[in-house]
């Protein structure tokens, strides 16, 4: 508005003192000196201060605007300069301290589950009947004018059989007499043995609890009928074999 308003008072200055016709009009006098330097001169002025105006106008709004963006730039540097930092807060316990921690609950958990592993050890039976429901059927002693060296346990075809005892798997398949036969090495040295079954379910050298399934009830080999026939050597493979039922009896376990 400045510049516009410049203008207009130059324009009223040249009006001023522009003579009304090329010929014939005569110039203006003040007192005894000419007044056409000084219009001049005052119009010079005003168009310089028109001119500064608009400049002033025209370059301030540049001028602005490169000023935001340097401190924009300057706040996207300070940003980018804080990644890769890292403002932790004040540590309340030392490192050791911590471990010390770290190691107190691992012996604490450690001995909870040695513990754990205790009580349902303790829990668990040691020995079992090796067929759950079985009827005896034939016991340990003279039958037939023969030795019948184990007892006579018959149940359902294909009902689980189970070690009588913790133990390792000596023997596993087919056996003379019995059709299969597993036998079961424990740890006072004695070895049980299961003779007739429909299928094993176990293989030499693994290791089974007792109550442990390891064959399914069946009728292989001499057998008149569905059942387990389960003997005891005393002391080894070779031992003498014992009554079933005083060696089953002696360890809580009734037929």
């Amino acid at each position: 508005m400045d510049a516009r308003i410049g203008r207009e008072a130059a324009t009223d200055l040249l009006v001023g003192v522009r003579p009304s016709s090329r010929h014939g009009a005569p110039r203006r006098r003040y007192g005894s000196a000419r007044v056409s330097r000084r219009p001049a001169l005052l119009l010079a002025a005003l168009l310089a201060g028109g001119i500064g105006a608009a400049g002033l106008t025209l370059t301030s709004a540049p001028a602005a605007s490169a000023e935001a963006t340097s401190v924009l730039e300057a706040q996207q540097a300070l940003l980018a300069g804080d990644e890769g930092l890292e403002v932790m807060p004040q540590a309340s316990v030392t490192v050791a301290e911590a471990q010390a921690r770290l190691q107190e609950v691992a012996t604490s958990r450690a001995a909870r589950a040695e513990a754990e592993a205790a009580a349902i050890e303790a829990a668990r039976p040691k020995f079992v009947l090796p067929v759950d429901g079985a009827r005896l059927t034939s016991g340990y002693g003279s039958r037939w004018g023969t030795f019948h060296y184990g007892i006579d346990l018959a149940a359902p075809m294909r009902t689980p059989e189970y070690a009588a005892g913790d133990g390792v798997v000596l023997r596993a398949g087919a056996a003379s007499g019995f059709g299969l036969a597993v036998y079961i090495l424990h740890e006072n040295g004695d070895v049980t043995v299961y003779g007739h079954m429909d299928e094993i379910l176990v293989e030499p050298g693994q290791y089974v609890d007792a109550g442990e399934t390891i064959a399914l009830l069946g009728n292989r080999g001499q057998s008149t009928g569905p059942h387990l026939h389960f003997e005891v050597h005393q002391g080894g493979e070779d031992g003498p074999r014992i009554d079933p039922i005083d060696w089953l009896d002696d360890r809580g376990v009734r037929v």
